[in-house]
């Protein structure tokens, strides 16, 4: 589970919510973008966990794709459900879903969720659920703030100094290094490739992130630019 956000902090007090949003667009085109090219499934079962209100339907449509999404709070999926985001949805925890069968999707999401796991105990077993629900030729795709980026490291060091919640709202957003998501992947058999989702930052005038946005299409996926990325993605394959 996240930890409580407090909306009081010092970076969205001084934060434009239309450049936010110009970000936050650029980050769902360029998810398509890199997953047209590198995972170009024509259709299939996605499971989003940690679905939140947003499972990701952006990147698998309706109708070649059937989706099922997972939160903690079952209120979250039910809406979605309802709402026609999810074909289903139930209550569950990342790296508990014994419930559901193995080999049973195409796609496991977990859009920007690692790290809230990732603050409170060991990835491993998010990876290894992820592995034993995925269908041979599947893959485990996840979005992350990277720490090899001026901002992650400047969002690590607000952490350690305990000032987190102050600077930025959480204390469990937490940038992960590429080495740690590849090193994971690769312990439970999937093959990792990582992309820089953008280099640019959400708090930036609109006319600069339009300036990085080109370095996000030039080098975003070049092995050893991308694990500079402010967002990574991570596709984790499963052998097929």
């Amino acid at each position: 589970m996240s930890e409580e956000y407090r909306a009081d902090n010092l970076l969205d007090r001084v934060s434009n919510p239309d450049t936010l949003a110009v970000h936050y667009e650029h980050l769902r085109e360029r998810e398509r973008e890199i997953l047209r090219r590198r995972l170009p499934l024509e259709g299939g079962a996605a499971l989003a966990v940690g679905c939140g209100r947003d499972p990701g339907r952006h990147l698998f449509p309706r109708p070649a794709w059937r989706m099922t999404g997972v939160d903690l709070d079952e209120q979250g999926p039910r809406a979605l459900v309802l709402a026609g985001e999810l074909d289903e949805g139930f209550a569950g925890r990342a790296g508990e879903l014994g419930e559901l069968p193995d080999g049973s999707f195409d796609v496991v999401l977990y859009r920007y969720v690692l790290h809230h796991v990732a603050y409170q105990g060991p990835l491993r077993p998010v990876f290894v659920e992820a592995a034993r629900l995925l269908r041979p030729g599947g893959a485990m795709v996840a979005m992350e703030p990277g720490s090899l980026h001026p901002v992650g490291a400047g969002l690590a060091l607000a952490n350690w100094l305990g000032a987190g919640t102050a600077i930025h709202g959480t204390p469990d957003d937490i940038p992960l290094a590429p080495h740690r998501l590849e090193r994971e992947a690769s312990a439970t058999g999937l093959r990792p490739e990582l992309h820089a989702v953008t280099y640019s930052w959400r708090r930036l005038p609109p006319a600069l992130q339009g300036g990085a946005w080109r370095l996000d299409r030039a080098l975003g996926s070049r092995r050893l630019a991308a694990r500079l990325g402010h967002t990574l993605m991570l596709i984790a394959r499963k052998p097929g």
